[in-house]
Formats: C-alpha cells, structure tokens, sequence
C-alpha cells in the first residue's frame, strides 16, 4: 500500500477502536440507567450499543486483512462478508426498534425520569455525527463500502440519540411517555433500507 492509503487505514482503525471503547461505555449506562428507570428505550439504545460493537469488531477484522498484506481477492470477500454481517445487524436493530416501541405504545407504559440517560443522550448525539464523518473520508480514501455501512450505523446511534432524548426530555418535562417509541419508530424504514442495501452488497461506486 502506498503512504496515503496506509495513513487512512491508521485513521480509520482508530476511529473504529474508538467506537467500539465508547459503545462498551455507552452500553453499560444505558443498560444500567434503563433497568432503574423501566425505559424500554434506554434498554434498546443499550443493545444498539451492543450491535455497534460487533460491527465495529467485524470492520476492524476486515480492515485487518488488507494490513497484513491480502491480495485484491481475499480483501474483497472480507469486504462482502462484512458489508452483509452490517446489514444483518441493521435488520436486528429495525426489528427491536419496531418491536420495543410498538410495545410500549401498546401497553402504555410510563417510565421514570432518566437524567444519567439524558445526558448519556447529549454526549453521543454531539460525538457520534462527528466520528461518522470521519469514517467516511476514511471510506471514501479506501473504497470500503464496508467502512461507508459501519459510518452509517455509526449516524444510526446518533439518530437513536437525538429521538432518546427527545423522548427523555419530552417524558422528564411534560410526561409525555408516548414520545420516545415514536420517535424510534420513525427510524424503522431507513434502517430496513440500509440493511437490505447490506445484504445485496452494493458496490462502492458511490463510496466517494
């Protein structure tokens, strides 16, 4: 690899690492803040968490394989293999989303304030749009469709982020419990989009 594609692959590694040490984070606050406050939507922003995590440990593998020196074949099956494990994981969230906040919705259930999990909301909602655009100068740098879909679950948790806490806020304010499972569900269809995208392995011709 040449100087410039191999300063790329560092970046992209280290924003990659990076996510993956702030979902561990993210994970457990969220997880924890939930139980305590009976927020469905806490937990599922926890197991998103979860979900970015092996993503991020999927792409790290596969940005791997090019490092040690893989020929242009082997590099594009770790790329196709990743691209449609980000897509599966995609599908996995839309239906958890989908599933979580129709039962809320339907059992009408009122969770407690959450000012760890409004906080928690703020913090990622700043950092998450950030290293998402890193990681897809990275992609478009390397060509890795596999980089551009991971970036892209990368902005998901910064869309969960903002609907939390919307939701929190709207809850903690007014005791409008009903506004976080809507707000979710308004994600839905462009993460069923994304994931489809994913499973069929688009190319990366519009990587740039």
């Amino acid at each position: 690899m040449d100087a410039a594609r191999v300063r790329w692959h560092r970046i992209a590694r280290r924003l990659v690492v990076g996510t993956m040490a702030y979902n561990v984070v993210e994970a457990l606050v969220a997880l924890a803040a939930g139980v305590v406050a009976g927020s469905i939507a806490l937990v599922g922003f926890g197991l998103d968490s979860v979900i970015e995590c092996a993503a991020a440990g999927a792409l790290l593998w596969r940005l791997g394989v090019e490092v040690r020196g893989a020929d242009h074949e082997e590099v594009e099956r770790s790329e196709r293999r990743v691209r449609r494990f980000i897509g599966a994981t995609f599908i996995g969230l839309a239906a958890y989303v989908a599933v979580e906040a129709a039962t809320t919705l339907w059992g009408g259930n009122h969770p407690d304030e959450s000012l760890p999990g409004i906080l928690l909301a703020i913090a990622s909602l700043l950092l998450m749009p950030l290293i998402a655009w890193g990681k897809l100068r990275a992609a478009a740098a390397l060509s890795s469709a596999s980089l551009k879909a991971e970036a892209k679950e990368t902005l998901a948790c910064a869309y969960l982020s903002f609907a939390l806490l919307l939701g929190l806020t709207a809850n903690a304010l007014a005791g409008w419990w009903w506004a976080d499972p809507v707000a979710a569900l308004l994600m839905v269809p462009w993460l069923i989009k994304e994931g489809l995208e994913g499973l069929r392995g688009e190319d990366c011709s519009d990587c740039s």
